[in-house]
């Protein structure tokens, strides 16, 4: 058994509250095993032998029939996260002083045209990297400052995404040790 973590996007946002005792039943009734859910934001911890596809396209259409509105579902394996975690997208001065650094996670990897499009996003306090089915987002200010979004990721790149803090996933790093 591999253990993964999905992250879900529309959970506990924009009026699509799902308790997280609620969400971890809906996972265990797929039968995967060791399911536990981290802080109330859609990050789901359990262990399946099927592959990160096959659990996404299931836990998807679960979800949605269950909840009623479509929940997008970005699985990761401990090993892709570790990369996460260990991967230096800007420079350390930047990373030091920034306001955020957030991971938005994909489906798959961008293309040509789309990392281009990321590219025009870029501003003076908003800075990209892709490395992988990641995005890496440096926001040298407060977000709140920010004109970026995940839903202005998604209208650029036209399709689907979540954004995770860095600090969520080292959380959960601290308490699940993916590396």
């Amino acid at each position: 058994m591999t253990r993964y973590v999905a992250f879900l996007r529309a959970i506990n946002v924009g009026g699509h509250t799902v308790k997280m005792d609620h969400l971890c039943r809906l996972f265990q009734s797929l039968d995967l095993a060791k399911v536990e859910t981290f802080i109330a934001s859609g990050n789901v911890v359990f262990e399946a032998a099927a592959t990160a596809k096959a659990l996404e396209e299931r836990i998807e259409a679960a979800l949605g029939e269950v909840l009623g509105f479509d929940v997008a579902t970005f699985i990761r394996t401990d090993a892709e996260l570790a990369r996460v975690l260990t991967c230096r997208p800007f420079p350390q001065p930047d990373l030091d002083s920034a306001g955020a650094l957030n991971v938005a996670f994909l489906a798959s990897p961008l293309d040509g045209q789309s990392q281009h499009k990321l590219t025009g996003l870029k501003t003076d306090i908003d800075d990209f990297h892709v490395e992988g089915r990641e995005i890496y987002w440096l926001c040298l200010k407060k977000q709140s400052e920010s004109t970026f979004s995940n839903a202005v990721l998604e209208k650029a790149l036209g399709r689907q995404a979540t954004l995770r803090g860095i600090n969520t996933i080292r959380r959960m790093d601290a308490k699940y040790r993916f590396s």
